[in-house]
């Protein structure tokens, strides 16, 4: 639907899922959480199982438009809308979610680093439609973290970071971030993780593992509101506040 708002689709046929009832439920299954493709970003906010369970991806629900737009929009769709200044997308990276579609020849799992291509644009084929996300359940001890800058609170983010990270005999394991808001999809900020694997948490080593991420990233993206530049300032300077948020909920 917000393609057709803002006149980028027009498609010869448009097909309703709200009437289908098994697609709108959130569920744990042996260490992974679940969420049916219609079911509302408002009723992810609203669970508890969802805010204990994974409090990266509750975290993200609340960051995304107004309440009304979290009432009436699905999960599902917000993942196939893939607008690259989405938190979904991001999140997906840095949780290694994967995504359910069925079509003609069957069902199949999509992990998140293949399903997101381009500028709204997933890896469904045009015979399938999205029934399911699936993430892991957060391990217990992981620091993590997300912030953005939009020019209003419900805005599209300028950009945005996610991340998350653990911390074992005093230094920093298994850094996972990505932004958002600054390339034609979300990105893993790899040259970040890199920076900070094996570092013990510090300013200075968060400064340079944010530095490392900004510097490394492929041609930001320039509008009206915001030049390339100035979003890959602002990775550098969300990614190091998240480093010290995550580090601080890590133990």
């Amino acid at each position: 639907m917000p393609m057709l708002a803002m006149r980028i689709a027009r498609p010869k046929v448009l097909i309703d899922l709200r009437r289908i009832a098994d697609l709108d439920y959130l569920r744990e299954e042996e260490g992974i959480i679940a969420i049916g493709a219609m079911a509302s970003k408002r009723s992810a906010e609203d669970s508890d199982m969802i805010k204990d369970r994974q409090p990266l991806f509750h975290a993200a629900t609340k960051l995304i438009g107004h309440r009304q737009i979290r009432n009436r929009g699905s999960v599902g769709g917000s993942f196939a809308h893939a607008d690259p200044s989405s938190e979904y997308p991001a999140v997906a990276l840095v949780l290694d979610m994967q995504m359910k579609a069925i079509g003609p020849a069957g069902e199949r799992l999509i992990p998140a680093d293949e399903f997101f291509v381009t500028y709204m644009t997933t890896s469904l084929e045009a015979s399938e439609i999205l029934t399911e996300v699936r993430m892991p359940v957060l391990p217990e001890g992981t620091g993590w973290a997300i912030q953005e800058f939009a020019r209003r609170n419900g805005d599209l983010a300028l950009a945005g970071v996610a991340l998350t990270l653990r911390l074992d005999k005093g230094l920093c394991h298994q850094v996972r971030m990505a932004a958002f808001g600054v390339n034609p999809t979300a990105v893993r900020l790899s040259a970040g993780e890199a920076a900070l694997e094996g570092q013990a948490p510090s300013t200075a080593a968060f400064a340079r593992a944010a530095a490392a991420a900004a510097d490394a990233l492929d041609e930001p993206m320039s509008c009206i509101h915001a030049p390339g530049e100035y979003r890959r300032h602002l990775v550098k300077t969300l990614a190091e506040r998240c480093l010290v948020e995550a580090a601080g909920r890590a133990h």
